[in-house]
Parts: structure tokens; C-alpha cells; sequence
């Protein structure tokens, strides 16, 4: 099993698309718990943890945690909309970073790779690889790991 590995540190600058080709970035989602997950398509270790990263996202959805699996696909939405029906994702959304920007800004030396980012926007810990993220220890650890940050602290966890 491929292994977290924690650490602090500010998020870059990163920018990726929403399937309408809208620019977002992480400040959209401030006050959140985010786990980015560079992938594609084409990426055997990827593909096979998606439905992992689905139930994981159904998991966490009632606590403002969320999954941005962002694609480096550049054939863009269709792409990946026809993936997530063949292997019938549920949960995920589809999220594009077809030049493979974001994924230079966090520095990723592979896919897939995945940022655990707090409630405060800073990286708590990444892992390069494909994980079992539907298991229990994963979902804990991500629920530590994104849940930390401001409103943690206000409620005195």
C-alpha cells in the first residue's frame, strides 16, 4: 500500500477547468477540505482507483471534503464524461487540466497524484500512486488531514 506522506506547505498558484471549460482554482472551495487527484485516462494506476475516489467522495460530501480529480486528458470532457459512464462513477465531477499546468505547479512526478489540501488551503499531504481510498484508514486519515484549519480550531477539535 502506497503510503501518505504529511508535510505543510502553502498551495501553489494552480488554476484547472470545470467540464464547461470554466477556469477555477482552489480559493473557490476555501473553507473546504480538498483532495486534487492528477490522473488520465490512459493511466492504468489511475483508472484503477476511481471508483475508490468515488466512494470516497460520497463519503465525505456531508462534510465539505471534496474530490477534484483533475484530468490531464486532452481530448477534455468528452473524454472523460464517456470514462465516468463506462465505469459509472457517481459522485465525482469532472475537472480538466488538459496541459498538465496544475499538475507541473504541485510539482507531481507521475500520475496519479493526489494533494490533500486543509480547510486553509495548505497541502497536509500528498501520495504518488494509485491507494485504496475507500478503505477505512484512508477515509480517516483524509478526514484528519482535510478537516484541519480554521473552523477546526473555532470549535476547538
Amino acid at each position: 500500500m502506497n503510503r501518505l506522506r504529511e508535510g505543510g506547505a502553502d498551495l501553489p498558484p494552480i488554476t484547472f477547468t470545470d467540464a464547461d471549460g470554466k477556469p477555477h482554482s482552489p480559493a473557490d472551495f476555501t473553507g473546504k477540505g480538498l483532495v486534487i487527484n492528477l490522473w488520465a485516462t490512459w493511466c492504468p494506476p489511475c483508472v484503477a482507483e476511481m471508483p475508490a475516489l468515488d466512494r470516497l467522495a460520497a463519503a465525505l460530501a456531508q462534510e465539505e471534503i471534496l474530490v477534484l480529480p483533475l484530468s490531464s486528458d486532452r481530448g477534455g470532457t468528452p473524454v472523460v464524461q464517456s470514462f465516468y459512464q463506462r465505469i459509472r462513477l457517481q459522485t465525482l465531477r469532472i475537472w480538466l487540466d488538459p496541459r498538465g499546468a496544475a499538475a507541473r505547479a504541485l510539482g507531481a512526478r507521475g500520475l496519479p497524484t493526489t494533494v490533500i489540501v486543509d480547510r486553509s488551503g495548505r497541502e497536509t499531504a500528498r501520495l504518488e500512486g494509485d491507494a485504496a481510498w475507500d478503505t477505512p484508514e484512508f477515509i480517516a486519515a483524509v478526514r484528519r488531514l482535510a478537516g484541519r484549519g480554521p473552523t477546526e480550531a473555532t470549535r476547538g477539535a
